[in-house]
């Protein structure tokens, strides 16, 4: 019989008897568990599960949670449950440079990203000719301190008349304001070099150079009010040398940025990424 496949997450307390209860319902729809996580976070008690299945095509989502409800009552479970079969869609937000964007845009089209762009959203005119050849809808929304408010609530506009499951800052290069952080918690992904709080500001990897560092990164995470503090989804790190000038150090950090983005969105997308307080679980 044709499947349907879904992921449910869950957290809750931890006590015995959990995943017992979760699996019992779903061998009773006759579901089938295609892949299985799970942690216990000893510091704070809590327990993180993640469950992909298949169910037979008769057994509607609204059936599923139905035959949930149960143990979701009687362990005060925290839960998501995600068609898998229903395309995501994103809005990209970028500014001038366009490294992160050209590599999500190739990682969607060879299929290894399983979502749709529902449009591009800028700041500047830059990568309005990307957006056009990809055949995808170009906002052009100027910003300044007088105007960020009315700017942001077309953003937010934008966002939710295209239905969009994830925003992606991908090096959008304005600060998103506290209340646009807040109503979009846990839906907005952002990136940046690791470098923070040592180099702040314009040219960090010129900054890195005249220290000398010997290690560079990216950073991906969730975006909260408090600026580059917020839950870390993925991280990558590469040596660099004396050797290596400024614009050595900055291609070599684009890569790194370019790869760390598409994997926190994969992860996003695929719901393996759980919210633990200011840190994340996330099952690979």
């Amino acid at each position: 019989m044709p499947a349907a496949n879904f992921v449910l997450t869950l957290s809750c307390a931890d006590r015995p008897g959990i995943v017992a209860a979760v699996t019992t319902e779903l061998a009773a729809l006759n579901a089938n568990i295609a892949e299985s996580n799970q942690f216990w976070d000893q510091e704070t008690g809590r327990f993180f599960m993640r469950l992909a299945f298949t169910a037979p095509e008769d057994k509607s989502r609204e059936t599923i949670e139905k035959a949930l409800k149960s143990p979701i009552e009687r362990f005060d479970m925290k839960t998501a449950l995600y068609d898998q079969g229903r395309k995501k869609r994103i809005v990209i937000m970028v500014s001038k440079f366009d490294h992160t964007l050209l590599h999500l845009l190739y990682q969607i089209r060879v299929g290894w990203l399983d979502a749709e762009v529902a449009a591009i959203i800028s700041n500047h005119q830059d990568t309005r000719k990307i957006a056009e050849d990809a055949a995808i809808p170009f906002h052009y929304l100027p910003v300044s301190k007088d105007t960020k408010a009315d700017q942001e609530a077309q953003v937010l506009d934008l966002v939710k008349a295209s239905g969009a499951d994830l925003v992606v800052l991908a090096r959008y290069m304005q600060v998103l304001s506290d209340n646009l952080s807040t109503r979009l918690f846990g839906q907005v992904i952002n990136i940046h070099h690791s470098f923070l709080p040592s180099f702040k500001g314009a040219k960090p990897y010129h900054q890195a150079h005249e220290r000398g560092v010997k290690i560079i990164g990216a950073t991906a995470h969730y975006v909260t009010p408090d600026l580059d503090e917020g839950p870390i989804i993925e991280q990558e790190t590469a040596r660099v040398t004396h050797a290596m000038s400024p614009d050595d150090l900055v291609a070599a950090g684009r890569d790194i940025e370019s790869r760390v983005l598409a994997r926190a969105v994969k992860l996003h997308l695929e719901s393996r990424v759980m919210l633990n307080g200011k840190k994340t679980v996330v099952f690979g």
